[in-house]
């Protein structure tokens, strides 16, 4: 029954966020009074989920198309990946096996998927008092909660920074009201 709700909440979710053009982690959440293993790792996944948002807000095609030479990937591909990344991330708080999914979906769709899948795996990591039952889950294996830091969310953000250089390199930089430190957007 909880599977049913939860995927009926994110079944919801995700078509709010897509039909209004508000997607989460303009800024990132206000932190927790306290700090546990939850709340912690949720922060780490909403200051991911602010540097997706941003990394990836108001891409071109010329943007989209940048690759730094011909073995790298394009900022679309580097966006799909980060999109697989995140779907390791919410699958493991949803106790859900990965599994391959070919999906063609826009840059928009894309981006809009990622940061809901952001924001599910940080609202569930916020309230739980015991993450390490937030399994890494790869048909018969399981790997532990540690890995995501060292694993997907690391990567995530490391990608994020790629995305930022390269469209640095193509005359779009982000938005210069964004401060990573505080996680808000300067007026």
């Amino acid at each position: 029954m909880k599977k049913v709700l939860l995927v009926l909440a994110l079944f919801v979710a995700f078509n709010s966020y897509t039909q209004e053009t508000e997607l989460p982690y303009y800024e990132v959440p206000d932190y927790p009074e306290e700090f546990t293993a939850g709340t912690m790792a949720a922060r780490m996944v909403d200051a991911l989920g602010f540097r997706f948002y941003w990394a990836t807000d108001s891409l071109t095609e010329k943007d989209l198309a940048y690759k730094a030479n011909e073995d790298g990937r394009t900022t679309l591909e580097t966006i799909k990946h980060i999109y697989d990344l995140s779907k390791i991330i919410v699958n493991s708080t949803l106790k859900e096996p990965n599994t391959r999914v070919d999906e063609d979906l826009s840059y928009e769709e894309m981006r809009a998927k990622t940061l809901t899948n952001f924001k599910t795996a940080a609202d569930i990591l916020r309230t739980s008092d015991d993450i390490s039952q937030y399994k890494i889950i790869f048909g018969e294996q399981e790997i532990p909660f540690w890995n995501q830091v060292n694993g997907p969310i690391a990567d995530a953000i490391w990608h994020c920074g790629q995305i930022v250089i390269y469209r640095r390199t193509t005359d779009n930089p982000i938005n210069p009201k964004v401060n990573h430190f505080s996680g808000k957007v300067r007026s």
